[in-house]
């Protein structure tokens, strides 16, 4: 019994043995053949998966998603993670013939230790690819309206955000292609979202686009100069509404950054979009923004944490005179109407641009729209 135990216990352990050594040589060939054109540190992960966490008995269909954007340079020890379904990781730059690029080794760093904090509070990380400025300089309009535009090079994209998808243990990928301008572009996006799509949810990834919000702030009407095709809309998870910096609509007026009676019309707009196409609502995702509008335009943009830092009786207002200019945001209340307008048109949660901006304690934006999601199911309180 005893000679037999021992010669059980060798296998055993020249078997485990075996098996590392084999898992790293995968895991040096697989890194040497997805050799990719980003700025990073290109080791791959640990294939081991976090603890996996029991699924709450509330139903999860009818939980509503709370998705914050976090920019690259952004402590991601910063975020409050409890209170987010998802965090989006912004950005990833795409090049003309198809690659993607990450600013640097502080990028990737802060987007591991993103997916690390984030896996503790079972919130899903993504990873947005576009925004509006380019690494290389200038917008990413051109090199991403490039990528997409031919057949060879919107697969390489895909690809790309695939590996990228698996070597990070991200949940998915969010598209913000600022801003589509014809109807070839509506075409080669859909395009791209659609083969995307085929890549990432057999896996089980998500796939979310960021859309112009498509209504004039001072007109309420439709923008025709960015073009959608709404059978693209079929395709993703998510449709995240940017319903925010209307201050540039027929001539500066900080007062229109996102007020809401211009929110209300872009929920009709796009609540009406997805009636009459026949697409499922809870996908329409209400952004907000977490900045304040200078009216002084020579003035930048300030944080919603630096005007309760200045006060934080701001927190129940829309306006506050700071640095000699007045500035224009969304408050407590008015975040609070924004999200009921939301649940009230059947849409799937909120969005938020973006998690570093927002004050801390009591006055949390992200705590307001938490728990007004929390007041319409039980389910979000026990986030998957």
């Amino acid at each position: 019994m005893k000679k037999r135990t021992v010669l059980l216990t060798l296998v055993v352990l020249f078997t485990f043995i075996g098996g590392i050594f084999t898992g790293v040589l995968y895991s040096k060939s697989k890194t040497e053949q997805n050799s990719k054109p980003i700025k990073i540190d290109e080791s791959p992960r640990s294939e081991k998966n976090p603890e996996e966490k029991d699924i709450p008995p509330e139903s999860i269909e009818e939980a509503k998603v709370l998705m914050g954007y976090v920019q690259d340079f952004r402590d991601p020890n910063v975020v409050d993670y409890s209170k987010l379904t998802h965090v989006i990781f912004s950005f990833a730059h795409p090049t003309s013939d198809g690659g993607i690029l990450l600013n640097g080794d502080s990028a990737i760093n802060n987007l591991r230790t993103m997916v690390t904090n984030a896996k503790e509070h079972n919130t899903k990380v993504m990873l947005a690819v576009g925004g509006w400025f380019h690494i290389n300089g200038g917008e990413s309009y051109e090199p991403f309206k490039a990528a997409i535009s031919n057949p060879d090079s919107r697969t390489r994209l895909v690809n790309e955000l695939t590996s990228i998808v698996d070597r990070e243990q991200l949940d998915g990928i969010d598209i913000d292609f600022e801003h589509p301008r014809s109807k070839a572009d509506a075409a080669n996006l859909t395009a791209f979202t659609s083969e995307l799509s085929s890549q990432l949810h057999p896996k089980g990834k998500e796939l979310s686009i960021a859309v112009y919000a498509k209504i004039h702030a001072v007109t309420g009407t439709e923008m025709g100069f960015v073009v959608f095709e709404p059978s693209m809309f079929q395709y993703v998870d998510h449709v995240n509404i940017m319903a925010y910096d209307g201050q540039w609509d027929g001539g500066y007026n900080a007062a229109n950054l996102s007020p809401y009676p211009f929110t209300e019309n872009i929920v009709n707009y796009w609540a009406t979009l997805f009636d009459e196409n026949n697409l499922p609502k809870e996908k329409l995702v209400l952004g907000v923004p977490f900045y304040a509008q200078p009216e002084d335009p020579a003035i930048k943009q300030v944080s919603y944490a630096a005007i309760i830092n200045q006060d934080p009786a701001n927190a129940a207002n829309d306006t506050v005179s700071m640095n000699g200019t007045i500035y224009h945001y969304n408050g407590v209340t008015t975040i609070q109407k924004k999200t009921n307008l939301a649940l009230e048109h059947g849409f799937g949660g909120m969005m938020l641009w973006e998690a570093g901006h927002d004050s801390k304690g009591e006055h949390s934006l992200t705590s307001v729209i938490f728990n007004e999601l929390v007041k319409s199911t039980d389910a979000v309180a026990n986030k998957y």
